[in-house]
């Protein structure tokens, strides 16, 4: 089903030069099921191409070519940094590649930093939930972890969202949303609750569908833009 509505999106990803338009960096035994999905299917609801790593990447894929892709092709970065975030060298690696990107002079590119159930100290290191992890990682990887801790300085200083355990993960996400469309200037795909003169229309389409026949139907509306083509195939 997920790959299916990111597929929906691929005309938008591809008016703004890229094969996607927003890259949610994430920590998936903190968030995959919880926040992140929320996330993920609020965007796509809207039009917008995603990247999630579990679903855009197919069986035998080598992850780190198609990562790195979609780190470079994406406009938008939302890193969800939870409270194991930094344990995951894969997370810090991605940061990295992202604030990369956003760095470079000629990019127009932007950080959306979410801060789910953790503190501005964790993430500057100065408590032990985020400091500990880096210490632990960097007794294999000494050289990596000065690049992680540079990018985890620049991303604290980005405004982003705080998310709390007794906050309203809805409302956040709608806020999330608002600020991804209005930074890629789409507008939100929604349907009028109150639609004027097309119920006729509607009647004469679903007619046609025949719903409650057996076999396989297809059909094409056209005509002259403005009229209500899309309207139409949404309601039905």
């Amino acid at each position: 089903m997920a790959n299916s509505e990111a597929g929906s999106s691929s005309d938008s990803a591809r008016a703004t030069g890229g094969e996607y338009q927003v890259f949610l960096n994430f920590r998936g035994s903190d968030t995959r099921y919880g926040f992140t999905d929320f996330l993920y299917h609020g965007l796509v609801d809207t039009g917008v191409c995603v990247f999630m790593d579990e679903t855009e990447l197919g069986v035998g894929e080598v992850i780190g070519e198609n990562l790195l892709r979609a780190i470079n092709n994406s406009k938008i970065y939302i890193p969800i940094f939870s409270q194991t975030y930094a344990s995951s060298k894969w997370c810090l690696r991605e940061l990295v590649h992202i604030v990369d990107n956003a760095s470079k002079l000629e990019s127009q590119k932007s950080i959306f930093p979410i801060f789910l159930d953790v503190e501005p100290e964790d993430i500057k290191l100065k408590t032990p939930r985020y400091s500990d992890a880096l210490l632990e990682h960097e007794k294999k990887f000494p050289v990596e972890v000065k690049l992680w801790r540079k990018a985890l300085a620049e991303v604290d200083e980005i405004k982003g969202w705080n998310v709390k355990k007794d906050e309203s993960q809805a409302t956040i996400v709608k806020l999330v949303v608002e600020r991804v469309l209005e930074e890629l200037e789409l507008k939100q795909r929604l349907v009028p609750k109150h639609l004027v003169e097309l119920h006729n229309r509607v009647k004469q389409l679903t007619e046609l569908l025949d719903v409650n026949h057996l076999d396989v139907r297809l059909i094409g509306i056209y005509g002259m833009g403005g009229i209500g083509k899309t309207t139409i195939a949404k309601v039905n």
